[in-house]
């Protein structure tokens, strides 16, 4: 009959509907259910099946009034299958996923996720970013590799006991331009000091770092650095006579005789692992500055030099930790020093009588409107592009003057061209024509020779 079938048709509906919820079930939910239909058919008592389930009376009765009413499905969990409330949505995976293939391809999962929430008004945990990336099929560009050990060297207790020095080649404004990004950092705090960009590895590259490092923070006690040129002599050639009386006991480039005058301690590293606090921190802006520095519309030297006050604060700003010891190791300048005449190519030159010298193929005069040096002595020459070319002598910086020489006149060469040789020919009366009878002539002169001188003689006896 009509009511039998549809009695069948809501029995099979449920069986199919618990045979769907036992298959999503745990094993720990499969055990509860079978104890709760035993209670159900009196086969446990009540005090049994909480003693079994580990559950109170209460909860065992709560149990079996649901299944009865709700179904089997009641002893699960009710967010089982449920989306948290805090889960990121399908469409804010999918921005995730267009921006790290588009706009920040080269960045790095960890900076992706800060970049998200700086720019993008997208916030996520970096592990959450990680596995929507992954599950997407996109790897981070900076992958973990096996890391050789070598003997960690613990960090200096106070900030400005050791500040470590070098540059980094690399396309810092992208395409295929080299540029060195001269930089410092602190051993106690890792904190960035300095940083400047030029196209070359150069002594004014590291004289405008070491500028930062002591306009905004001290003089540091020591500097560590590679063995380059600009920082150490290449050969250990014998001091001269009045270099020894001075107390030099090696010789200086113009690098380390600014930080000598400045009293900083240079320490060459005898390998890139022993400075590895400064080669670790090019990793991380190589992976991280060149994405900041594109953002920013960064196309040159000039604008990337004054980007980056502002990156460097930020960037000190997450990864610094703080010294071991509060106290700072930095030393103060004395205000009326211009720490421009420190870091600065120093050479010394002879003046003339007329208060000039000679520097790079120019003339320069010393301009001073009151005291000036005497004439002929020795006066150390400064030159920086900052100021061009200055004169010091016993402590005094005097400005100078670009003297233009006169053009020398142009020296006339007279011209006294060689006339062309002519060859002599002989008469024809020549002796050497007359064949053999020169020889005969010749014997013949040297016969009346003889005898004219022997009868000199004799009559002279």
């Amino acid at each position: 009959c009509l009511f039998c079938d549809i009695v069948t048709l809501k029995l099979f509906c449920e069986n199919v509907t618990m045979r769907k919820e036992q298959y999503h079930m745990t094993q720990k939910e499969i055990m509860k259910l079978k104890v709760i239909n035993q209670a159900i058919d009196g086969t446990l008592t009540v005090k049994e099946a909480a003693v079994l389930l580990a559950l109170s009376e209460r909860q065992i009765k709560r149990l079996k009034k649901g299944v009865r009413t709700q179904g089997p499905g009641f002893v699960m969990h009710k967010n089982k299958n449920r989306p948290p409330a805090h889960t990121i949505s399908e469409d804010t995976r999918n921005i995730v996923i267009m921006l790290k293939k588009t706009k920040y391809q080269e960045a790095n999962i960890s900076h992706f996720t800060e970049l998200l929430a700086e720019y993008e008004d997208v916030h996520a945990s970096r592990p959450s970013i990680h596995r929507i990336l992954n599950a997407a099929g996109i790897e981070s560009p900076k992958k973990h590799k096996s890391i050789k050990l070598h003997h960690r060297r613990k960090r200096k207790s106070k900030a400005g006991l050791l500040v470590q020095i070098d540059a980094s080649p690399f396309p810092w404004l992208g395409g295929d331009q080299l540029y060195n990004l001269h930089g410092a950092i602190d051993d106690a705090t890792g904190q960035i000091l300095g940083l400047f960009l030029t196209k070359n590895e150069c002594l004014n590259g590291y004289f405008e770092v070491m500028h930062q490092v002591i306009s905004n923070f001290g003089i540091p006690v020591q500097l560590y650095s590679d063995r380059h040129t600009i920082f150490f002599a290449p050969k250990k050639q014998p001091l001269a006579l009045d270099e020894q009386l001075e107390g030099k006991q090696t010789h200086l480039t113009q690098f380390g005789r600014a930080m000598d005058e400045l009293g900083v301690k240079m320490i060459p590293a005898g390998s890139p692992q022993a400075k590895g606090r400064i080669e670790r921190l090019w990793e991380t802006l190589q992976s991280r500055l060149t994405v900041e520095l594109q953002l920013a519309g960064v196309r040159d030297p000039k604008e990337a030099n004054a980007f980056f006050g502002p990156f460097m604060k930020k960037f000190n700003d997450r990864f610094a930790v703080p010294a071991a010891c509060p106290e700072q190791a930095f030393g103060c300048l004395d205000e009326r020093i211009n720490l421009d005449h420190f870091l600065c190519i120093k050479e010394t030159r002879k003046l003339d009588g007329n208060h000039s010298f000679s520097f790079k193929g120019h003339c320069y005069q010393i301009n001073a409107a009151g005291y000036t040096p005497p004439p002929r002595v020795k006066v150390t020459v400064l030159y920086s592009p900052k100021f061009g070319v200055m004169a010091s002598y016993q402590g005094q910086v005097y400005t100078t003057l670009a003297v233009v020489e006169p053009a020398a006149k142009p020296v006339q060469v007279k011209s006294n061209p060689t006339k062309a040789a002519t060859p002599h020919k002989p008469a024809a009366d020549h002796p050497w024509k007359k064949g053999a009878s020169y020889s005969f002539l010749y014997e013949q002169s040297d016969r009346e020779l003889l005898e004219a001188l022997f009868n000199s003689t004799l009559a002279w006896r």
